[in-house]
This record gives structure tokens, sequence and C-alpha cells, in this order.
């Protein structure tokens, strides 16, 4: 069952400055009037003004009491925004809330992010590249935002009403002070405990100095589909990128494989899952006499079979996978993410794992 609308405000990763990372998303049970969660903040107000203009009624028709010849306005948008979702601190993650946080409309809100993007925010929020206009003293009314640090403890933080997130860390490349770590999200609707998965920049495990995917992957893998059907991950460059130039990010390539990484994780979680339904007698009569009883030392852990290929032959029947951050050089002819997604999706034919591949294009308007 959808739980969320979501409408992209913008989905690229530069140069194109006009389309950048900004996400609206709530509860498809509510109103947009009711209230906004703000997923990344790259692009805003102006990038908005021009998806209205084209789509006048995305975010639906004025309400009964309304005036029918009112039209809503970025502005009034922005002002039913109750808190931001922050992955990390980059500027093309950050630059509409910056920009516009001196003159957001609407109640207080907070900030959410991890404490390391918290404090790369602190620094912008400082009186010199900006005014300080965000503290972590919420009983500070001089104040309209407020900094709330999200931890990855494994546990679900309420951010919005019937809305929890769950932060894990993930590496976005490297810089002189070694990992740059930076946030994904399980995104959950309280009621109907469904959710989604955003991923910040993220680089390949396989490159990664500290490889934190698979760790992802097999938090979500027991999910799919059925309690989670949609993953939103970036793929910055176009296939044949060399990995010394990826800069933190993915490409085709990288991808595809972690999207394998994924099914695989898919096939143990639900071969876990039917061990797990035949008792705990059952699962240590088939794993062997116990040591106690043998008289013999206990076995060391061993290395998990790889699974077949075949065996991941529609595994993940069921779920979407959005593209987006795809970095734009206006060398082609076409949207620089149709044509990464048209990469994507011929490398991951061979593999037959099910998935859905799309792309989040700017003024997209999805339920998930």
């Amino acid at each position: 069952m959808p739980a969320f609308d979501i409408v992209v405000v913008g989905s690229g990763g530069g140069l194109d400055e006009t389309n950048l990372s900004g996400y609206l998303v709530k509860p498809s049970n509510q109103s947009w009037d009711d209230g906004i969660i703000a997923l990344e903040a790259g692009s805003g107000h102006g990038a908005l003004k021009h998806i209205m203009k084209r789509n006048p009624d995305i975010f639906g028709e004025p309400s009964a009491d309304e005036n029918p010849s009112k039209k809503r306005t970025p502005f009034e948008i922005y002002a039913n925004v109750k808190c931001f979702l922050l992955t990390h601190a980059h500027l093309d993650h950050i630059s509409s809330l910056v920009m516009s946080a001196g003159t957001l409309g609407g109640s207080s809100k907070r900030i959410y992010g991890s404490p390391q993007t918290l404090k790369d925010l602190e620094g912008i929020f400082a009186d010199r590249v900006w005014p300080r206009l965000a503290t972590y003293d919420e009983t500070n009314r001089s104040f309209r935002l407020f900094y709330h640090a999200l931890y990855a403890d494994g546990k679900y933080k309420t951010v919005f009403p019937d809305v929890a997130v769950r932060t894990m860390t993930i590496s976005h490349g490297k810089n002189d002070s070694g990992p740059y770590e930076c946030a994904c999200f399980f995104i959950k609707h309280l009621p109907t405990q469904h959710e989604f998965l955003f991923f910040g920049d993220v680089e390949p495990d396989s490159v990664a100095v500290k490889p934190r995917n698979i760790t992802v992957w097999r938090a979500a893998a027991p999910k799919i589909p059925h309690d989670l059907s949609a993953v939103f991950i970036e793929c910055s460059y176009l296939a044949g990128r060399p990995t010394e130039a990826l800069w933190g990010h993915l490409s085709p390539e990288h991808l595809v494989q972690e999207m394998i990484t994924l099914a695989t994780e898919v096939v143990l979680a639900r071969q876990a899952l039917q061990v797990g339904g035949m008792g705990k007698a059952k699962a240590k009569a088939k794993a062997g006499v116990s040591a106690s009883a043998s008289g013999l030392r206990p076995r060391k852990k061993q290395k998990r079979d790889p699974v077949p290929a075949e065996a991941l032959h529609g595994v993940l029947t069921g779920l979407r996978v959005y593209i987006m951050h795809c970095k734009e050089h206006f060398s082609t002819d076409r949207p620089i993410s149709h044509v990464i997604g048209d990469q994507c999706r011929e490398m991951l034919a061979p593999h037959k794992l099910g998935l859905e591949l799309l792309t989040a294009d700017q003024g997209m308007k999805m339920v998930v």
C-alpha cells in the first residue's frame, strides 16, 4: 500500500544549479496543508516556481472553502514545511535552505541531520558566510530554525506526525580528514509500517575505505518488497568513468553491483526466515550436534556459501529503484539522467533481478 506522496523539486547533482537535490514528502493520507517534510534542500523556491507554472495543480486543487481562483505559491508550500531532513551539508543539498532561511514562512522548523552535518551547517550559519539563523536552543524564540541531531543507533526517530526515520551512515569518498560520512534514511509511515529508503551521496563498497552499503542492504533485505518497495539512490556519472574519478559517487557499473548485492541479501534473509520457521530445535538438528553434547570443540564461523546467479532471478520483483543526483554536463541531447538510466537498465538486464529502474525527474510527483 502506498504510504507517501513525493514531489521532486530537484534531483540533479550539478552542474545545473537550477536542478539540485530537493524532495517534498508527506503521508499519502494527509493533505499538503497538514505539513511537509523537506528531504534535502538543494533546489527550493525558485525551482518550485517553474514546476508549479507548468503544473499548477501538482499539490492538488484548492479545497472547497478556498477561493478557486487562488493558486498556491512556492512560498506557501515551503511555509507548510515542518522540518528539513538532510543527508549531508554539501552545497548541492543545502543551498536553498541557506538562501531562504531568513524568509521562510509558517511555523518554526527543525533541521534534522547527523551531528557532523549540523556542525557543518553551523559553520555556514555563523555570521560570516551567512547570518546565524539557526540554533539548538528551542526555547530561544528569536530563532525559527532549530538543529536536531539524528544518530545512527539502529532506532527510528519520529520527525513528523506518523513518520519516523532510521539513520544509517554511508561513505561519500574521502578528503584530507579521512572518509567523508554521509547518511541514508529509512523513512517509515508508522500507521502502515511501510517505508522507503533514501540515500545521500554514496560511493560503491568495492572502492570505499570503510564499506558500509552492505550494512544498509542487510537492514533493507527482510522488508523487500512488502514493507519497503522503493529505493532512491544516486548514480552520478555515465558508464565508463574511471574509479579514481568517481569522487565518492556511483556510476552504472557500480550501481548494478550494489543491486546484485542487495538481491543476494534478500535471498539470504528469506532463507534465514525459512530456517527460523523450522523452530530452534530443528535448526540446531540441521546444523549438527552441539559441541557440548558431542564433546567436540565449537565450530569456527564458516563463510556463507555464495548465492548462484540463477537464485537471484526475480528476487527484487516489486521493488522500484529511482536513480538521482545525475551530473548534467550539457553534452547529450537527452537529459543526462535518462541516458544514465538506459545504461543502468541495459547492464541490469542480464541479471534478471526483477527490479524496476526509474529516474527521479525534476517536477515528477510520485507515490511510494
